[in-house]
């Protein structure tokens, strides 16, 4: 095993979790105000890998030798709309409004960067909806203010129990970090214990 400090480049609770159920040490490094603005002519399928690079691009001036940094961006994508966080608890009603009772594709795309490697990878998962009611949809966004999400939901929360009919692919990767590919790519690195 690679003697490696890992650093996750994120505040984010759920990702926290994710990543420390890999069994391997790492520490919280974030530096606000990162632009996390892509090209109007990105394919929407390649926006959360691009966000993702972009972030390692302002921790790649700071790593020391033995460091690799982990960036991450998850998107939601319904149709031809990218869903990211909701300014108020109106956009966020309409976000859901616009799930419901349809399928829509969750997007993360991860970059893991040391001062002589980069990678980068993107994990979609399809995530189906039932048609969710006015006062469903009101009681979630009103206690649980989800803000901070994309596509305005958390799976994990009450929304996800009472809502999500189906998914294809990782329900890790809907909470915003694939682990599984995460630790696939750790290995390419070394950095698993037992590789």
């Amino acid at each position: 095993m690679v003697d490696c400090h890992i650093i996750l480049a994120s505040n984010s609770p759920r990702r926290k979790e994710l990543l420390s159920g890999l069994d391997i040490p790492f520490e919280v490094r974030v530096i606000k105000g990162i632009d996390e603005s892509y090209p109007d002519s990105l394919p929407t399928q390649s926006i959360a890998e691009y966000i993702s690079r972009k972030k390692a691009m302002a921790y790649r001036a700071m790593i020391a030798p033995d460091e690799l940094v982990i960036t991450a961006d998850t998107v939601v994508i319904l149709g031809d709309e990218v869903m990211g966080k909701p300014k108020d608890d109106a956009d966020a009603c309409r976000m859901l409004h616009a799930l419901s009772g349809r399928t829509h594709q969750v997007i993360t795309g991860v970059t893991l960067t040391t001062r002589e490697r980069q990678t980068s990878f993107s994990v979609e998962t399809g995530v189906s909806f039932k048609q969710l009611s006015d006062e469903e949809i009101d009681y979630y966004v009103s206690h649980y203010h989800p803000l901070d999400k994309a596509g305005a939901y958390g799976i994990q929360e009450w929304i996800g129990h009472i809502g999500v009919t189906g998914m294809q692919g990782s329900y890790f990767n809907v909470m915003g970090l694939p682990v599984q590919r995460i630790y696939e790519a750790l290995k390419t690195f070394g950095i698993v214990p037992f590789v």
